[in-house]
């Protein structure tokens, strides 16, 4: 099994279930994976840690998404961003990568996909 050993993941997503089995998922092949579920618990989370990339949901409680991720975009350019939403549109999907993410997936989605999607947004 290929190991990503070396990435710090944070999951910003409000769903316990699917928050947990991504994290899971993500453990399996060797990410060191954080779960928070709002953006002021990414805030804590980012004072205590040094993260590499973010896996944002786009529908989350007090600030949304996109705000999340133009303002990460603004603080703290080098963490990756790829949006993980039910919100697959196209409306949507730019309105994802113009406020700062690097990838946009909509749910449901494919594990092998999300891999090497991570692994691209890395390689910047």
């Amino acid at each position: 099994m290929e190991t990503l050993a070396t990435i710090r993941l944070a999951i910003v997503e409000d769903n316990l279930i699917l928050r947990e089995e991504l994290s899971h998922f993500l453990t399996s092949y060797g990410v060191v994976v954080f779960e928070v579920n709002s953006g002021i618990s990414l805030d804590e989370l980012l004072m205590r840690q040094t993260v590499d990339l973010l896996i944002l949901d786009l529908n989350l409680p007090g600030q949304n998404g996109l705000e999340i991720a133009q303002r990460i975009r603004l603080n703290q350019p080098n963490i990756g961003i790829i949006m993980l939403t039910a919100r697959g549109d196209e409306a949507d999907r730019v309105a994802g990568l113009d406020a700062g993410a690097d990838d946009y997936m909509a749910k449901p989605f494919s594990t092998k996909e999300m891999l090497a999607r991570i692994r691209a947004v890395l390689r910047r």
